[in-house]
């Protein structure tokens, strides 16, 4: 039996749902308490909300007492209070082994705890564990106090660095795995072997999950580009979509750099310098073209993109 202390991950692809899959799929049973919960989908996470420390406790200390699992795999632990009951229950039960997989960064580069935290984690986590799995970028941080790991590899610390983690929740496969192979009763070598050869199989068959982001964005430049004479609303492309403007605002950032809006304002003033450049249709007439209130309005928004008026930029053409 495996007790996964971590976070959720609504994807699916990380957190307490990819070690629970991962432990399932190699015959393994899973137990859990949970840490904290993620707002997220494949573009990155919107938001956390930290499980408080004591039910954390309570979670742990109701399977500890009742199930007993020898081997504990530790994930994301985002709170210097939620760290403390975890230590506790970590000291009081002492389980066979300890896997830490640190996270610090998502795959997306967003920050999952704080200094204060990892802090505590180097000088107060890290001695009871059996192994750390981490990402160069995580170690690094984790492990720079040369006496500190010094000492903790006295005590029996392996550290095991996964150079081709970059792909979402690969650290989580491979110490679910490897917790999987210790449960079994494999000896440390042999485990961090069976891990590496099922994340190796994982790597070959694994089709990176994109969600339909790419696919998403082509759309909306297409309705864009079909629309921008009519609507220049973010809300009627999300909904000719059917995405929240939340999430289409993610999707065209992460892609393009810019918001949904700035995309319509660019398509609409390009289309407004053709009408310029190739018809003799007056300002006025551009105007209720596409939509503006008044000649004045559009004169505002032109000048506001290109910085000159919409005359101007007739005569210099």
């Amino acid at each position: 039996m495996i007790l996964t202390i971590t976070g959720s991950d609504s994807t699916g692809g990380s957190g307490v749902q990819a070690d629970i899959r991962t432990i399932a799929e190699l015959g393994g049973y899973a137990v859990s308490a949970i840490t904290s919960i993620t707002v997220q989908n494949t573009l990155g996470i919107q938001e956390f909300f930290d499980i408080p420390a004591e039910i954390v406790s309570g979670q742990i200390e109701a399977i500890m007492n009742d199930m007993q699992p020898d081997i504990v795999k530790i994930g994301m632990i985002r709170r210097v209070e939620t760290l403390n009951v975890v230590i506790d229950a970590l000291t009081k039960y002492r389980p066979a082994h300890i896997i830490y997989a640190p996270a610090i960064w998502s795959s997306q580069g967003d920050a999952l705890m704080t200094e204060d935290v990892v802090s505590q984690i180097k000088y107060r986590l890290l001695p009871l564990c059996s192994v750390v799995v981490s990402r160069k970028k995580e170690s690094d941080i984790i492990l720079q106090n040369s006496k500190l790991l010094s000492l903790a590899e006295k005590q029996g610390l392996r550290i095991y660095r996964l150079d081709n983690a970059n792909s979402h929740g690969l650290i989580n496969r491979f110490s679910s795995a490897l917790a999987v192979y210790l449960n079994l009763g494999k000896k440390m070598e042999e485990a961090l072997a069976k891990a590496q050869d099922f994340i190796n199989v994982e790597l070959v068959r694994q089709s990176n999950l994109q969600g339909r982001s790419s696919e998403l964005y082509n759309q909306f430049i297409s309705q864009v580009n079909n629309f921008c004479r009519t609507y220049s609303d973010v809300h009627f492309y999300a909904d000719q979509l059917n995405v929240s403007g939340r999430y289409l605002a993610q999707v065209t950032r992460r892609i393009s750099g810019k918001t949904p809006k700035a995309i319509i304002d660019e398509y609409i003033v390009k289309e407004i310098e053709r009408e310029l450049s190739t018809t003799t249709h007056t300002v006025q007439e551009i105007a209720n073209t596409f939509g503006f209130s008044s000649q004045a309005h559009l004169t505002k928004f032109f000048k506001k993109m290109r910085g000159v008026t919409p005359s101007a930029f007739r005569q210099k053409g």
